[in-house]
């Protein structure tokens, strides 16, 4: 492990002399600069392990030096040794305010310069040894999140082919809703984390659908009382099949499947929950997925011309849909349809294994 020392010191010879036996030392490499600001211009570029610098300098002393030094990021336990007089007992306790953690008095004692110099540089071998191994640490957990996050991916492949495999609704269906939940979810200023959580859970909206009869499920015409109250179990299915989870991604997508069928006004379901009252998730995705719903062709409906689609969630505003998520939704109508455009039926039919793909 090399050691950069840097030499900070008006005086030419003593740079020389002071250089001489830092090269002494195991691993260690000087760098000498008789002018103060070009001596601390390299310590913000660079990162010393031992700073030794004399207090008597013109320009900038070394009381001023060591307090610059420490008002730069990361450099703030670099070990500086200053250099000062025998009768300079003030000077020192200023330094030590300023962060000095040693001193050498002149002249110069070779011996002490060599064991306190020694002993700062296995102070700082320390430092890096254990900054290193919380790098290291740091690595193998983000790695390990990665592959929980993988992991989690894989879920919601498994689960929304499940759906796919019954539900002529899914497929690309839940690439543009997703995205769509993107978008409101970002130009309503939400964090990023909160965008792609939201991303990769909006796909297991429906995923209660699974529980659903074929016979309802997939009925061409319309769904008369009945059909229709055996439908709409798919929003409670949903959040029971995901509920329960320590995963914070299936979490938000168990209240997205429970409260995406909720309206506004409270006239949804499964349960009548209105305005606010409702998951801000959930508030999104149902804008997105009643828009990408009228807007898409099936086998029993032809899809919607978008200002009709537009028209009916504006007049949807604080009865079916939150008005703050239909503007935001509406905010820029060329990112909706690069998302309509980058997931297109036909495509997603052809590549039906890349369906985690987001």
């Amino acid at each position: 492990m090399k050691m950069s020392v840097i030499i900070v010191d008006d005086t030419p010879i003593n740079i020389t002399l002071l250089s001489h036996l830092v090269g002494k030392l195991e691993d260690s490499v000087a760098m000498g600069f008789t002018e103060p600001v070009k001596g601390l211009d390299w310590c913000v570029e660079q990162l010393p392990d031992l700073v030794i610098v004399d207090y008597m300098m013109p320009e900038m002393d070394g009381i001023e030096f060591v307090r610059r030094l420490r008002a730069t990021p990361g450099r703030e336990d670099i070990p500086v040794l200053m250099i000062t007089a025998n009768d300079q007992l003030t000077i020192r306790h200023q330094a030590l305010e300023a962060g000095a953690n040693d001193f050498l008095t002149k002249p110069i004692d070779k011996a002490e310069f060599m064991a306190r110099s020694r002993n700062m540089l296995s102070l700082r071998r320390s430092q890096r040894k254990l900054a290193d191994r919380a790098e290291w640490l740091a690595e193998e957990v983000r790695k390990a999140t990665a592959e929980i996050l993988a992991r989690e991916r894989e879920t919601v492949i498994r689960l929304s082919k499940a759906a796919d495999s019954r539900d002529p609704e899914t497929g690309a269906h839940i690439l543009r809703m997703s995205h769509y939940s993107k978008l409101i979810a970002a130009n309503l200023g939400l964090s990023e984390a909160d965008q792609e959580l939201l991303l990769e859970a909006a796909p297991m909206h429906d995923i209660g659908k699974v529980g659903i009869p074929d016979n309802v499920l997939l009925k061409p015409g319309r769904l008369d009382h009945d059909e229709f109250e055996i439908m709409k179990r798919h929003a409670i299915m949903g959040y029971e099949i995901l509920n329960g989870s320590s995963s914070v991604m299936l979490q938000a997508a168990a209240q997205i499947a429970l409260g995406h069928h909720e309206k506004y006004d409270g006239s949804g379901y499964p349960y009548g929950v209105k305005g606010e009252d409702i998951p801000i998730f959930a508030r999104i995705c149902a804008v997105a997925d009643v828009f990408d719903a009228l807007t898409s062709e099936r086998p029993y409906k032809k899809a919607w011309e978008d200002d009709r689609a537009i028209a009916l969630l504006n007049e949807g505003k604080g009865s079916h849909f939150d008005p703050a998520c239909v503007e935001a939704f509406l905010q820029n109508w060329e990112a909706i349809l690069e998302i309509r455009n980058r997931f297109k039926e036909e495509d997603y039919e052809n590549n039906r294994h890349n369906l985690g793909a987001y």
